[in-house]
């Protein structure tokens, strides 16, 4: 049996399907599972096709020590890197890649940046808080939201305001 799901079924459905705890439910979880797992590969719709966990993970490496700025940054933790796979994960196909960053508080930073007055900053802390500031025009929004696996719709407003697709 051939099941064919367009993108917005997989992302719409994929929750509700991976509830249920019947053989076929467990099968059809799987299929979304695999499903949305070579879209993320695409070139064109997915992040991980365009290189952000290779990104993300050289941010890590490079800030996972102590004092990784020589001014006693506290290191990022593992903790804090698996979150941001996890927001990586959540972002809907199509999203805009990000850049990385490292603040000194252990904070991995994902930034969305389209000119000087057009930027989105969102700062992962250990504790599964996601900490946003965005300019956009002459406005700005920040607040934080928690992260319970799925990208908050502030945060996913956010960044269409600031790189309009």
């Amino acid at each position: 049996m051939i099941v064919e799901m367009t993108a917005y079924a997989l992302f719409s459905y994929g929750a509700i399907a991976s509830q249920g705890y019947s053989g076929t439910a467990k099968f059809i979880a799987e299929q979304i599972q695999t499903g949305q797992s070579r879209l993320q590969e695409s070139q064109v719709l997915g992040l991980y096709g365009k290189g952000v966990l290779n990104n993300l993970y050289l941010v890590y490496e490079e800030c996972m020590k102590p004092n990784w700025d020589g001014y006693g940054a506290l290191p990022i933790s593992e903790t804090a890197y698996q979150l941001a796979q996890q927001f990586i994960d959540a972002l809907p196909l199509g999203t805009p890649p990000p850049s990385f960053g490292a603040e000194p508080d252990g904070h991995l930073t994902f930034e969305w940046h389209h000119s000087v007055r057009r930027t989105l900053s969102v700062s992962i802390s250990p504790d599964g808080e996601l900490h946003y500031a965005a300019l956009l025009g002459s406005s700005k929004a920040y607040g934080t939201e928690v992260f319970y696996g799925e990208a908050p719709k502030k945060i996913m407003d956010l960044i269409y305001e600031v790189i309009p697709v």
